[in-house]
């Protein structure tokens, strides 16, 4: 088991295939998408990479976050998350994940928060059909009809679907595919639907019930730069300066 990424949604898109069919992709992008922390069995209990993505001002942050970010000496992040791994498949902090972590063909789990609807009615809800448009029925034909069990029970039972908040749930859509994926763009193309709206944020991992072979382990990733040596970083003087 590898780590997943975090992504930003940027919309719906379609892609022409060869045979001059169309398919209809969602595109995602990695927005510096870098791991900023690791967890092992040792000393969490547990073992897990902790990603990165987005940016974020650093008067933004919580004087705690702005020291995690310190000793991982990376740019703030505004979107953090956490997935468990393997022993084998940890990566290295710093480590930048890059598009070609997930191969064309591949069956991918995505997670999201949807679309907020606010107050909505039983009907858009719960795809309720409503009453009747006739016989009798008046003013109410999108109600829910009846709640209660009469006079036994004589209540509304709980989790009734009724009308009330709609949507802002985290929600996973299982064994989608990748339809492409653009290293350079940073861009992964998930045919069909995806949760969440345009600029939401969303979790996309290897698929838990499909197998995943020949996708790179522990992963692609773009290795952080090594800093220059202290010569070359010494600052020039006066007089090579003035020449």
């Amino acid at each position: 088991m590898r780590t997943g990424v975090i992504t930003q949604k940027v919309g719906m898109t379609r892609l022409f295939l060869a045979d001059g069919r169309h398919v209809p992709v969602t595109v995602l992008k990695l927005d510096g998408c870098q791991v900023v922390g690791t967890r092992t069995e040792e000393r969490d209990g547990y073992t897990a990479v902790q990603l990165g993505a987005g940016f974020a001002k650093a008067k933004r942050l919580t004087k705690a976050d702005r020291g995690n970010f310190a000793r991982a000496e990376v740019e703030p992040k505004k979107k953090l998350a956490e997935f468990r791994v393997d022993a084998g498949n940890l990566l290295e902090v710093g480590d930048l994940i890059q598009a070609d972590h997930f191969v064309e063909g591949q069956r991918v789990d995505v997670c999201g928060v949807t679309i907020g609807r606010g107050f909505t009615g039983a009907m858009k809800r719960w795809n309720f059909r409503g009453l009747e448009a006739s016989h009798g029925v008046s003013i109410s034909h999108r109600s829910l009809g009846g709640t209660g069990g009469r006079q036994d029970p004589g209540k509304t039972f709980k989790n009734k679907k009724m009308h009330g908040h709609y949507g802002v749930d985290n929600v996973t859509t299982q064994n989608l595919e990748v339809a492409k994926v653009d290293v350079e763009r940073g861009l992964i193309m998930i045919k069909g639907a995806v949760p969440g709206s345009k600029g939401g944020w969303v979790m996309v991992r290897d698929a838990v019930k499909r197998p995943h072979d020949g996708v790179p382990m522990p992963g692609k990733v773009k290795k952080r730069e090594a800093a220059a040596p202290a010569a070359e970083q010494a600052p020039q003087s006066a007089g090579e300066a003035g020449a």
